[in-house]
């Protein structure tokens, strides 16, 4: 995609990490939220609320790209579907987009066995906000530019969920466990608005899914934290649980992540301030 006018629905973490990006290539990019926006040189901020649809009326009635990266602020069925779906379908119908790019979750697979997941493997939501998202990715249905992006756990600075638990006493468990950086989720995004005709559909993972036991290790050590006992190392402890997502359909687009694997990507995040 040439320079053009990208609306990014829910510009938060992932979404400013996207509109300081297409800013950078020349973009004109309009920058969706409830409440006031962080100032950035080139983004204009529009307050709307996607569930109920204030605010989408002074959208521009055509734009180049559409990229919904929204969260909502309550975690139930109704505000999923409300954010989601009606909020996708909305913002579509406000502003008419050529390409859309909807950032969705591997919430909708329910493997839990240590198998591996790709674009291939049926999605089957086992709760609401995998139900809700995948409804949301049903909206898209039809178009031709448009993908839905399957993220993993989505980590990077003000996300030290992991971080906070490596420094508890609980040595985790034997489940796989996979993880993107926000910057490579914004890379992705990007990437897919410059593809001729982009994949209906994408996982976006690191190249490294782990056992949850081996992260919380490493970044003990990192740390200077003496080593936990781990759970469940004995043989007869039973299989590894969670699963492993795949990332090579993205990787063949093109794309590739700036942190591979958890050890770049934690490692970035232990050098920086307010770790």
């Amino acid at each position: 995609m040439s320079a053009g006018t990208v609306v990014v629905a829910g510009a938060g973490d992932v979404g400013l990490r996207l509109a300081r990006l297409r800013v950078a290539r020349g973009d004109e990019v309009i920058g969706l939220r409830r409440g006031e926006g962080e100032p950035v040189a080139g983004l204009r901020w529009l307050r709307a609320d996607l569930s109920r649809g204030d605010g989408l009326s002074a959208l521009p009635r055509q734009v180049d790209a559409l990229v919904f990266c929204a969260a909502p602020d309550v975690r139930d069925e109704a505000a999923y579907r409300a954010l989601y779906v009606d909020g996708l379908r909305r913002a579509i119908d406000a502003c008419d987009p050529v390409r859309v790019v909807f950032v969705s979750s591997t919430a909708v697979y329910a493997e839990d066995a240590a198998e591996w997941v790709d674009e291939a493997t049926p999605a089957r939501p086992p709760a609401f906000n995998g139900r809700a998202l995948l409804a949301a990715e049903q909206v898209l249905s039809g178009r031709t530019l448009a993908t839905a992006l399957r993220c993993s756990g989505i980590y990077g600075p003000g996300r030290g969920a992991l971080l906070r638990k490596a420094r508890g006493d609980e040595p985790g468990a034997r489940r796989w466990t996979n993880r993107i950086h926000a910057d490579d989720v914004a890379s992705a995004i990007s990437h897919l608005l410059g593809l001729d005709l982009p994949p209906a559909l994408l996982l976006a993972n690191d190249d490294l899914p782990a056992l949850e036991q081996a992260v919380l290790a490493w970044l003990r050590d990192r740390q200077g934290l003496p080593p936990l006992a781990a759970a469940g190392a004995d043989p007869g402890a039973g299989p590894a649980t969670g699963r492993r997502v795949a990332n090579a359909r993205l990787r063949a687009t093109g794309w590739a992540p700036a942190f591979p694997d958890y050890r770049a990507g934690y490692a970035s995040l232990l050098s920086g301030p307010g770790v």
